[in-house]
């Protein structure tokens, strides 16, 4: 018996062999295949997670695609709108033809008794047209759509560097809302190829807020100069905030002054120099223009002179309800502060009313001069655009956050985990980055994240991650 129990129990141990060696040749013959499943199942997986990732994104068009935007919009504008300003055509055409084919008509700007034009500005514009002109041997016509074409490529690489910077600064949607009226407004398309000072001060304007919104001190001080030197010497008023920031809140005196004194150095010098040679004596053309306008006993006032509401039809016919926005874009940014101070949430950042305050500076001296012209208000068209953004972001704030607190008082025996849940969700429509789900770090539109962690009103609140601060930095494009 004992033997017969000793067989059983080695062929017991021999079918179980048996059995794992099969299934160990079983395992190894599918293991490509299953490899195979894995992977597609990963594969499969990490797509899947990518795509509730870019859900919960707030989209914006890439670099390339807002230049392509922007650039099909200012060649649109170089080679279709007309010259709205018989200034762009006596003061800036006309003398450009005469420093090209040597003939041409003078304005009293250009008598030396005034001197208050810069032929530094007009060679500018020349030099590129006499290459064009005398090198290719072209007419004139085609000369005169060259130099547009130039106004119009170098607006477009402005704007699409301030388009980066914005997003850097304020997000996304915002970003994306600017850029869509940068590209559709009719006074951007008006502006961006004229030859004219303040159209070039709109450049260097948005040079400037480039580097001030990337904390880029001599880019930003640089735009500012260049626009007061070689462009218009009212455009000061742009650096204003700037300056304040720096010296004030930052205390850079050091690199202020420092490159400061080198934009003179590289853009005065020059100017100065070509000027008197033009003219024949010393001239300094910006302090002229200075001089002529603010301390004459008639001033700027001889033309030109409007009611006080010109500015504002101005306004609505160039840019319609974004500059009715921009108007109220301190006052609704102003509320959402309110709001989140309401709820124990801190703005982190520079001041809203300080980035801001460079529009509404202009419009409170030009609103108030009884000469009024459109192209015045060239320099800040940009800033009214990003005005306009910020304010209608701020209104959904505001919407959203009234939403969100009328949904918890409405329903309070839903389980607080439930509300979190759909608020977190519902914050997640203007999520910047990660994953739409109560973890991630939801975005509204108008800045950076604040952490679920921050104390708000009630437990819903304080469950709910919102991105409130709208001078926080967000990924760049």
């Amino acid at each position: 018996m004992a033997a017969k129990a000793l067989r059983q129990r080695s062929s017991r141990r021999g079918s179980r062999q048996q059995d794992t060696n099969s299934v160990n040749v079983s395992t190894e013959a599918r293991t490509p295949k299953e490899d195979k499943c894995d992977e597609d199942t990963k594969v499969t997986e990490t797509q899947r997670q990518e795509s509730v990732s870019r859900g919960g994104q707030v989209w914006a068009p890439e670099g390339s695609t807002a230049f392509k935007c922007l650039l099909s919009a200012r060649f649109c504008a170089a080679l279709l709108s007309n010259i709205s300003d018989c200034d762009e055509t006596f003061n800036y055409w006309e003398p450009m033809h005469f420093l090209l084919y040597g003939t041409g008509m003078q304005t009293w700007e250009y008598s030396p008794v005034y001197a208050i034009r810069s032929y530094a500005y007009l060679w500018l514009h020349a030099l590129p047209a006499y290459l064009h002109a005398h090198v290719l041997q072209t007419n004139k016509v085609l000369v005169f759509y060259f130099v547009r074409c130039v106004l119009a490529f170098s607006c477009c690489v402005c704007e699409l560097y301030f388009y980066k910077a914005v997003c850097k600064k304020f997000g996304l949607h915002v970003g994306r809302l600017m850029l869509a009226f940068l590209v559709l407004s009719t006074g951007m398309f008006c502006s961006s190829a004229a030859f004219l000072p303040s159209s070039f001060c709109m450049y260097t304007t948005l040079v400037a807020m480039t580097g001030w919104f990337q904390d880029s001190t001599p880019l930003a001080i640089f735009g500012v100069a260049a626009g007061v030197i070689v462009g218009w010497p009212f455009s000061a008023l742009i650096g204003i905030p700037v300056a304040f920031d720096l010296l004030v809140l930052k205390r850079q005196w050091k690199g202020f002054i420092m490159w400061s004194a080198v934009a003179l150095l590289l853009l005065l010098v020059p100017l100065v120099a070509v000027d008197s040679f033009f003219y024949g004596k010393v001239v300094v053309a910006p302090l002229n223009i200075l001089l002529y306008n603010v301390f004459t006993p008639h001033g700027p006032d001889l033309y030109g002179t409007e009611p006080w509401h010109f500015y504002f039809v101005n306004g609505i016919l160039n840019f319609n309800l974004v500059f009715a926005l921009a108007l109220l874009s301190l006052p609704l940014t102003a509320l959402m502060e309110t709001l989140l101070h309401r709820f124990n949430v801190q703005n982190l950042g520079r001041p809203y009313w300080l980035t801001l305050s460079p529009m509404y500076l202009w419009m409170l001296v030009f609103f108030t001069r009884p000469h009024k012209e459109e192209r015045f208000l060239f320099p800040i068209y940009p800033l009214i655009c990003l005005s306009g953004a910020v304010a209608l972001s701020s209104l959904q704030a505001i919407m959203h956050l009234w939403t969100c607190t009328q949904s918890f008082t409405a329903s309070p025996k839903i389980p607080l985990s439930t509300q979190s849940l759909k608020a977190d969700q519902s914050m997640c429509v203007w999520a910047k980055s990660g994953t739409a789900s109560p973890a991630a770090s939801c975005c509204h539109t108008t800045g950076s994240c604040i952490s679920s962690s921050q104390s708000l009103r009630g437990s819903f609140l304080s469950r709910t991650p919102l991105l409130l601060c709208p001078h926080r930095s967000s990924p760049i494009i």
